[in-house]
């Protein structure tokens, strides 16, 4: 179809996601990007989040993390990321468990318990958990 745009979401370890979508949003370094058919070619890192995947009118959500590049052409848009997971792959209890030991270890360094701390990495798990839950909460909606 011509109003359709490929969408391949890619990790070092498998293609999570391959089919034709109607549309993608997408957070990228500059912002929140909205991506159709025949979109201007660009390439921007990704942000971790939710990617939104439209598709039958329907948005469906894919929890990307880790580095990653978002490429678009006109006809193709692949992400390139760390991690990427579907809803029904993500396991809800584990994700809920991540965050709060994540919040956990930042709170540590917010009351200068443990200095050893990566906040940095503790952020970053954080962020990981949230994109989890999302996925999964939106999928739910």
């Amino acid at each position: 179809m011509g109003t359709q745009v490929r969408l391949k979401v890619v990790t070092p370890e498998r293609v999570v996601y391959d089919k034709d979508v109607q549309m993608v949003v997408a957070r990228g370094a500059e912002g929140e990007l909205g991506i159709l058919f025949d979109h201007t070619p660009l390439v921007t890192p990704i942000i971790i989040g939710v990617l939104k995947v439209k598709v039958d009118n329907t948005f469906y959500p894919i929890a990307v993390s880790g580095g990653g590049f978002l490429e678009i052409k006109p006809d193709q848009i692949t992400v390139l990321a760390d991690t990427a997971e579907l809803p029904e792959e993500i396991d809800l209890d584990r994700a809920e468990a991540a965050k709060r030991r994540a919040e956990e270890r930042l709170a540590r360094v917010e009351r200068a318990e443990d200095p050893s701390i990566d906040v940095v990495r503790a952020q970053a798990a954080m962020q990981r958990a949230m994109a989890r839950i999302r996925a999964v909460e939106s999928r739910r909606n």
